[in-house]
């Protein structure tokens, strides 16, 4: 069963896609502009999004099992980047209109009410948005945190496309309505090409990012001090969880208990430094030459 407060945000997301679907799309249907429908647009796939962050972390937060030893924690990636496939499939679904309607421009009806609509479905955007962040960083969710994203997104690229559409009435332009919405489409495609290459990354375990890799070297500097050697670190993130293996070398004279216990402290200090993360250590002997050789990948 998924983690609770995990799924609560995920439905907070789902509901707010779809208050901002029917705001948006109001909008559109009032004035028929291609800068609004871009807008309606981005929160269709603000909704696909939420519906696949809640399926994967479900499975996500399912316990260890023989097929799956380490847990399903990287399942947040799936959900990332089947978001920013989305992001980019509308971008494209923007720009085809934009296109259309630069080289036809028409003047826009009900600019007042349309814009009220989009105004309070980015209010609804951005305190969802909010909430979804802090708690994406709480949980170390990449699911959360991307959803989160793309919220404050469609808050920014709603607040251009209300200033561009105030700017067209004021001057009559109405060209300007279709450059709106090719500019708001290359925005959101750059938006989906980060999601997807943080999802590919995840995937294909990229390391810990560099904060948590010094805070890792200072743990093992304290215990440096004490002389005791290491060597052969490597670390991989998967989805809220991370994962550090490395062999550590102490006197050959040493007992097995004394190096049971200097791993014990060695493990917990690292979990005290880098929340969720998993260690794998493997004792050698430093008087041994064989001891420094790297390990095959």
């Amino acid at each position: 069963m998924a983690h609770p407060s995990l799924t609560f945000y995920a439905r907070l997301s789902i509901a707010a896609a779809l208050a901002t679907i029917a705001l948006k799309g109001a909008a559109w249907q009032l004035t028929g502009s291609v800068g609004l429908f871009s807008d309606a647009m981005e929160s269709l796939v603000n909704l696909a999004g939420a519906c696949m962050a809640l399926w994967m972390l479900s499975i996500a937060v399912r316990p260890a099992d023989e097929d799956h030893t380490f847990g399903h924690s990287k399942a947040e990636y799936f959900s990332s980047g089947f978001e920013g496939f989305l992001i980019m499939g509308a971008a494209c679904a923007i720009a085809w209109e934009g296109v259309h309607r630069l080289f036809a421009p028409a003047p826009l009806d009900n600019l007042g009410a349309g814009m009220l609509a989009s105004m309070l479905a980015s209010a609804i955007n951005g305190a969802t948005g909010l909430v979804l962040l802090r708690a994406g960083r709480r949980h170390r969710s990449i699911t959360l945190e991307a959803d989160a994203r793309h919220l404050f997104a469609d808050v920014w690229t709603s607040a251009a496309v209300l200033l561009g559409l105030l700017a067209a009435w004021a001057l009559r332009w109405w060209w300007m309505d279709a450059l709106l919405a090719l500019l708001v489409a290359l925005h959101i495609m750059r938006e989906g090409l980060k999601l997807v290459r943080r999802s590919v990354a995840g995937l294909m375990d990229e390391a810990l990012p560099a904060h948590e890799l010094g805070a890792i070297e200072r743990v093992l500097d304290d215990f440096r001090a004490q002389g005791v050697a290491f060597h052969a670190l490597r670390t991989r993130q998967a989805g809220a969880r991370g994962f550090a293996s490395i062999h550590v070398l102490v006197p050959g004279a040493w007992t097995v208990q004394q190096g049971h216990d200097m791993l014990q402290s060695l493990e917990a200090a690292l979990q005290q430094a880098v929340p969720h993360l998993y260690v794998i250590t493997h004792l050698e002997p430093i008087e041994d030459p064989k001891s420094f050789n790297e390990p095959s990948p």
